[in-house]
């Protein structure tokens, strides 16, 4: 929390979240998923990349799946379920 909040005092026009879960406690990472929406009203476009499906799609507003350095799979959240998500990923 305090990497993004050090971030944020550039006014970045983007963010960048890289695995921002990994390792977390889970109190801490519910903190960090509820603070992204006031980050993207306050004019900062945040691109995550995550592996936790439900907490990313969750705040998304578009999704991109990459397996192997291709785009598996782009959708608005509504659009996608997280199996679907999955299997994209992993290929099954």
């Amino acid at each position: 929390m305090a990497t993004i909040g050090r971030a944020l005092m550039a006014n970045p026009r983007v963010l960048l979240c890289d695995e921002i879960s990994l390792g977390l406690a889970p109190i801490v990472v519910r903190g960090i998923y509820a603070a992204l929406p006031k980050i993207k009203a306050n004019g900062a476009s945040v691109v995550l990349v995550e592996q936790d499906i439900v907490q990313a799609l969750a705040v998304a507003d578009r999704v991109y799946c990459f397996q192997e350095g291709r785009m598996a799979l782009t959708g608005k959240p509504s659009e996608l379920r997280p199996e679907t998500i999955h299997a994209a990923y992993f290929g099954t």
